[in-house]
């Protein structure tokens, strides 16, 4: 077993795993990173607003780093990584129980846009999805608040950098998507959410189109979670070209 101590060594170690590359966030102070055999284990403090430990390679190898990294790190680190191997590794540590699972999307490339349903009042430049100043917070938040108020992404919260949104001609926010916890080569979509009388009109396609455009220019590429009940939203992703992949998640019994 060996810590790796940058991004490199955890890209090398990984294969350029975007899951395992995002949790490393160029190794900010607090990420601590291990490999060993064909296996690696990120610990991510506060990644998404958990203690994450990303892991990949062959369960018995994981197995031990996840014990290596919970010993080090302490027990509010939750393994996760693709469905199938976290499912493994519980079965082999009876310590850990299994959390739930989800879904991680990528994409390095968007696909091209489709036609969008229009409404009356939102006609030319009304609508369109543009970068929201830092005095919108409030409106975003009472948005969230109503609209998805389980989102991990608020305004205000360390490394959630910025908001983008679209207004009606009035200037009512309708929809809005965060810029948050991006790692220096993946860019995280997260804080997505539609005013209820505005949803079916494409208005949430169209500003997670423009944040995924604006990470993959700046990062590389875009990636997000997703729930797996909300197949809404995976129909969005998928739409804009993310690709799905079934992770799950465990822990520590409480």
């Amino acid at each position: 077993m060996r810590e790796l101590v940058s991004e490199a060594e955890v890209v090398a170690a990984s294969g350029d795993d975007d899951l395992v590359v995002w949790a490393a966030q160029g190794m900010r102070p607090g990420v601590r990173a291990w490999a060993c055999g064909d296996a690696v284990a990120v610990a991510s403090p506060e990644a998404s607003r958990r203690d994450r430990l990303i892991v990949r390679g062959t369960a018995a190898q994981v197995v031990a780093l996840v014990r290596h990294a919970l010993a080090e790190c302490g027990p509010s680190y939750r393994p996760l990584g693709d469905a199938q191997l976290i499912e493994r590794v519980v079965e082999a540590a009876p310590e850990l129980e299994l959390a739930g699972h989800f879904s991680w999307m990528g994409t390095e490339k968007l696909a091209p846009p489709r036609g969008e349903v229009t409404s009356p009042g939102v006609t030319g430049l009304e609508g369109a999805a543009s970068w929201l100043a830092d005095s919108a917070a409030p409106e975003v938040a009472a948005l969230l608040a109503a609209a998805n108020p389980g989102s991990y992404a608020v305004p205000g919260l360390p490394r959630v950098r910025r908001w983008a949104g679209v207004r009606d001609g009035s200037g009512a926010l309708l929809a809005v998507a965060a810029d948050a916890w991006s790692a220096p080569t993946v860019g995280l979509l997260a804080g997505v959410a539609t005013a209820a009388p505005a949803r079916g009109r494409g208005l949430g396609e169209r500003v997670c189109r423009f944040v995924a455009s604006a990470l993959i220019a700046e990062h590389g590429r875009a990636a997000l979670m997703v729930d797996d009940w909300n197949r809404a939203a995976v129909g969005v992703y998928e739409r804009l070209g993310f690709a799905r992949r079934r992770v799950a998640a465990a822990g520590l019994p409480a």
